[in-house]
């Protein structure tokens, strides 16, 4: 059995009723109720004006969690490499493009159509961190975000280098969102080093198992979970919050799914490098 192995040393988190990781780690270690509420996306402080004004919600939420990550890990954001994974793409432009190309008036928009490829918000995070690091930009439909984590792994694994992990989804408007029902935006960003640092919240081992998938026990969170694709890392998350050892199954494909082992950094006095299991 292969396994992959990282430190995770930051988390970025921008979601229904989850503004930012700070704020919800009580609420993902049961430590205070979950509020529902609309995911409001801030602008990218970080662009340009003139880039800043051409953004769509998914560019401005993969910045925000992705921001999130890199401060917390205290890691230079332009020399980290990236993976960018998403099950869609902006769902409103995509909407904004149909609903011109199905009016008398079909001339599109040229801002609408480059922020409708796949790999506009790792276009806008270059330009954002002027980062010149490889990134990778994939889809995996409901298992973009284990397929995300596991390419971040490789990199991690194969190059020996920190790689940020950013996975999103945003929603669609009707009539798509009746076969796309996607009903809000969730982000979520993990900065991941090779060996362990003073930064490290964690250590995750992965591998590919047959299991079904976890569920969490909150059943607001659960049902985020099951909706949006990129709110399957929420597993992870909670155990991240809790701050303790725990083994979760994650969404992936109809017949593999990815089980990571979690461990964390022992309290002080333990000794570098410690580790409970």
């Amino acid at each position: 059995m292969i396994e992959l192995t990282a430190f995770i040393e930051g988390v970025g988190l921008l979601g229904p009723g989850l503004a930012n990781w700070n704020e919800a780690k009580a609420t993902l270690a049961g430590l205070a109720p979950y509020t529902a509420a609309r995911t409001i996306v801030p602008a990218p402080a970080s662009l340009p004006p003139a880039e800043r004004r051409r953004t769509g919600t998914s560019v401005k939420l993969a910045l925000a969690a992705g921001h999130e990550a890199a401060a917390m890990s205290g890691r230079d954001v332009a020399t980290l490499a990236t993976v960018f994974a998403a099950s869609g793409g902006d769902g409103q432009n995509c909407h904004a493009i149909c609903e011109t190309l199905a009016g008398d008036d079909r001339m599109l928009s040229p801002t609408r159509f480059h922020n409708s490829v796949h790999n506009a918000p790792a276009g806008y995070w270059s330009i954002a961190t002027r980062a010149m690091a490889p990134s990778n930009v994939l889809c995996a439909y409901d298992g973009s975000f284990a397929a995300g984590l596991l390419e971040a792994l490789c990199q991690v694994a194969v190059d020996g280098v920190p790689t940020l992990l950013i996975a999103f989804d945003t929603d669609y408007p009707a009539p798509m969102h009746e076969v796309r029902p996607v009903p809000d935006a969730f982000g979520v960003a993990l900065v991941l080093a090779p060996q362990q640092s003073a930064n490290a919240l964690a250590r995750i081992d992965a591998h590919l198992t047959d299991a079904p998938a976890g569920a969490l026990a909150d059943t607001a969170l659960e049902a985020m979970r099951q909706a949006i694709p990129a709110a399957r890392a929420l597993p992870l998350l909670e155990a991240l919050a809790r701050g303790r050892a725990a083994g979760i199954v994650l969404d992936y494909l109809p017949d593999v799914q990815l089980q990571l082992d979690v461990s964390v950094p022992e309290e002080a006095g333990a000794g570098p490098g410690a580790v409970r299991q």
